[in-house]
């Protein structure tokens, strides 16, 4: 090797953290590049300065709000919205894209954009949609949905607790619900009750100021802090029929969104997985031990292709799933597979990129450690590994094994 070489390879450049290895986002096209450029640069530049210190304080920052309305990307996976080219795939690249700063900034996206107004899209009637989703796309209406409950979680399809009876053009429901994101502050919530009289769950959109309608803020999480859950109580709240989803009639119209809103919480979990990547990789090219970057020694590199190979199989999968989507072929079984795959992927990456920092790796101060804890949540809700593996294993077998 001349000398020459060798001051050519010392003066190679470092590359920059790129966590997108088999350039999954040349599959946009460029309108949908320019919202995913925009959400990105809003992450970055509004939301990532102050996310840590919100997330210590178990707070919202409220501010943001008019930002994110701004961005135009509300249903950005299911309606029009302005200019906006609305698409399976356009809507996982943005749940990715906010995830990748922040797991709970995505998740109140998430159960508002998806869950909320997913469930008036896909089970209301046109009068409902026209009077609930525009403002819910302006945010001047927050959504939740309401589904979970304090001693029903994956046995929500036949067991759940609260109730609905009717009596004459109103329904009365009681019952609690747990866990429920943004319903502290929502103005409305989705919530899905058993009907006493034909024991099928069906779907309503509660209003705030509801009599009979009350909400305490659950204390004391150690992930998604940022987002505000709720337990909501039911007692005795009158409900017009008006407000009543007309397309939500069995726990089957229930699923209908959540294999939906299961692949979006795939795609956030690629997200999670990115940003700890490249907060992990950035540390390593610039942490010293031995006179050198970690970055040099092979240990921390299989650590850094553990991941990236991780982070790559996800994304191939959600984006495969997007395209069955968008043809109208995707299934339960679909979803519930990258919701599993993807959460389990996800809570081995965001391992690795803490062991790269080593002691540092649990100070708030480098990040990792929120993606770590926030990844426990996404593992858990929209279906547990459990629950999505015997919907697969039910798709694969023609037995089903549950209870």
């Amino acid at each position: 090797m001349t000398p020459e070489t060798k001051d050519m390879k010392k003066k190679r450049p470092i590359p920059a953290p790129n966590s997108d290895f088999y350039q999954i986002y040349d599959l946009l096209s460029e309108p949908q590049k320019e919202v995913v450029n925009r959400v990105r640069t809003f992450m970055e530049t509004q939301v990532a300065p102050i996310i840590e210190k919100y997330w210590m304080e178990d707070a919202f920052p409220f501010e943001l709000i008019p930002g994110i309305r701004d961005l135009h990307i509300a249903g950005a996976s299911f309606q029009q919205n302005g200019e906006m080219e609305a698409s399976p795939l356009l809507g996982g690249f943005i749940a990715m894209e906010m995830a990748r700063v922040d797991c709970s900034i995505n998740t109140f996206f998430g159960v508002h954009s998806g869950l909320a107004m997913g469930s008036i899209h896909l089970c209301g009637s046109e009068e409902q949609k026209q009077r609930w989703l525009p403002e819910m796309a302006d945010f001047k209406k927050i959504g939740c949905f309401a589904l979970t409950e304090p001693l029903v979680g994956s046995g929500a399809a036949g067991g759940l607790l609260t109730t609905a009876q009717r009596d004459g053009d109103t329904w009365i429901l009681n019952g609690q619900k747990k866990w429920i994101g943004n319903a502290p502050f929502a103005d409305l919530a989705i919530v899905w009750a058993r009907d006493v009289e034909d024991n099928q769950v069906k779907g309503f959109i509660v209003e705030k100021d509801t009599p009979g309608y009350s909400v305490e803020k659950i204390q004391n999480k150690m992930a998604l802090r940022v987002v505000q859950n709720g337990l909501i109580t039911l007692d005795n709240c009158r409900v017009p029929e008006a407000n009543r989803l007309q397309n939500a009639n069995t726990f089957k119209d229930t699923g209908k969104i959540l294999r939906k809103t299961r692949a979006g919480v795939a795609w956030g979990a690629v997200g999670c997985m990115r940003g700890a990547y490249e907060y992990a990789l950035k540390y390593a090219q610039e942490r010293e031990q031995f006179g050198r970057p970690i970055a040099k020694f092979q240990l921390v590199q299989d650590l850094l292709f553990r991941m990236l190979s991780n982070i790559t199989a996800c994304e191939c999968l959600c984006v495969r799933l997007a395209q069955l989507e968008e043809a109208g072929q995707y299934k339960d079984e679909n979803s519930a597979m990258a919701k599993a795959f993807c959460t389990m992927k996800m809570r081995e990456t965001v391992a690795y990129a803490r062991e790269i920092f080593g002691g540092n790796g649990i100070l708030m101060d480098y990040h990792v450690a929120r993606f770590m804890a926030d990844a426990e949540a996404l593992y858990s809700y929209e279906g547990t590994r459990e629950m999505n593996a015997l919907i697969v294993g039910r798709a694969a077998s023609g037995y089903s094994a549950f209870v």
